[in-house]
């Protein structure tokens, strides 16, 4: 239960951090690459190939169509959610190591830049 909670609470606080972020802010690619090596980001996405996961273009396309933006994929990438991969399968998300918000924050614009 502990754990629901501190989730929850950790998801809710990077959502209002998330909004204070400019959108203009710069993106720091070195740093969004490793932390996405760090958690093995990079197992399941590719740039601009597929891989188990859809790569970082098919993502920031499909975000940019539904009209969803950092928030969404910070909540994706802290909440563990499952997810459909191409082959049908499902399972759940890994779940971003970190507890930086402006970490998760550059991570998710420089998917979405993608």
């Amino acid at each position: 239960m502990k754990t629901k909670t501190a989730l929850f609470v950790t998801g809710s606080l990077l959502f209002a951090l998330a909004g204070l972020t400019p959108v203009h802010a710069e993106v720091d690619d070195d740093a969004a690459k490793k932390l996405g090596k760090k958690n093995n980001c990079f197992k399941c996405h590719a740039v601009d190939k597929t891989k188990k996961g859809p790569s970082y273009k098919k993502i920031a396309a499909k975000y940019k169509e539904k009209k969803l933006g950092e928030a969404e994929a910070i909540k994706q990438m802290t909440e563990g959610k499952k997810v459909k991969l191409d082959d049908g399968t499902e399972e759940d998300h890994k779940i971003i190591d970190t507890k930086d918000p402006k970490a998760l924050s550059n991570l998710a614009r420089w998917i979405l830049a993608q």
